[in-house]
């Protein structure tokens, strides 16, 4: 278990729980949040016994977002009227220290499940957006809230969500700012699945890492860098990268395993 302020990350057979505690109300993302997320995520890249990582909110919530109060000390400075270059330059530096945590959950070689109960606001869609899969519990709700707080949101989800729910379903949140329910979160392809309550939501999503897990890590990483190239490029020039991967990685103690187990009719047994 790791000794954090804004998160609890625990591992057990090769499956990563990070839990959101804030300490904001509400999981709310203040100076720790920005400062350890690009840490925590940094680490479990590089874990080799890492094979999967659920992210989850405490409490009963995902997350508020932002917690304005916890980083006033650090934006109100820079916004005051009348700055001119030199706060705006480091406003400019302060919005990318902020950004490289959610750019290391999307980077994170190892796949990431979001398991979302409970409001998702902000910082919070921003967030799960980085991730590679979402599922919620029927009582999740989401925001793209910053537009209600004077905000073009800047952490990543106008970039991340458009990949993931479409445009026209992007520009609508980000325009309105308005709340979605987890049945709506599920028409638009933002989760993949809903489930009752919260107990039922984080023993699906055990059991997705479980899934994940069991499966041979070099190749799971490769799945996931190989979708990663694919964004924006054409298909050739992403079938050339897939062809140069299982080139270099292909020939793996798992492969020989996986064969084997095949032909003696009986589970492979990944190392």
């Amino acid at each position: 278990m790791s000794n954090h302020e804004s998160m609890r990350v625990e591992i057990a057979d090769g499956i990563a729980d990070v839990c959101l505690v804030g300490p904001g109300k509400g999981n709310a993302m203040g100076p720790a949040f920005f400062r350890e997320l690009p840490e925590i995520f940094t680490s479990l890249d590089r874990d080799e016994v890492v094979r999967a990582v659920v992210l989850r909110g405490n409490g009963g919530v995902f997350s508020y977002g932002l917690d304005l109060k916890a980083m006033a000390g650090n934006l109100m400075p820079l916004l005051a009227p009348g700055n001119l270059a030199a706060e705006r330059a480091r406003l400019l530096d302060l919005i990318g220290d902020l950004q490289r945590g959610f750019d290391a959950v999307e980077r994170c070689r190892k796949p990431v499940i979001a398991a979302v109960a409970g409001p998702c606001i902000g910082g919070g869609v921003d967030l799960v957006a980085a991730c590679d899969i979402r599922i919620a519990s029927r009582d999740a709700r989401f925001s793209v809230r910053e537009a209600k707080v004077a905000i073009v949101a800047d952490m990543g989800s106008l970039q991340r969500l458009p990949r993931i729910i479409g445009h026209g379903h992007t520009r609508e949140l980000a325009f309105t700012g308005k709340d979605i329910d987890a049945a709506r979160a599920l028409r638009i392809g933002l989760v993949n699945d809903v489930y009752e309550n919260e107990d039922e939501l984080l023993a699906a999503a055990r059991t997705l890492a479980r899934e994940i897990a069991d499966n041979p890590a070099v190749v799971v990483q490769g799945v996931k860098q190989v979708l990663a190239f694919g964004e924006g490029r054409s298909v050739a020039d992403a079938e050339r990268f897939v062809a140069v991967w299982n080139a270099a990685f292909l020939a793996s103690a798992d492969l020989a395993e996986a064969m084997q187990a095949f032909m003696e009719k009986r589970p492979p047994k990944y190392r």
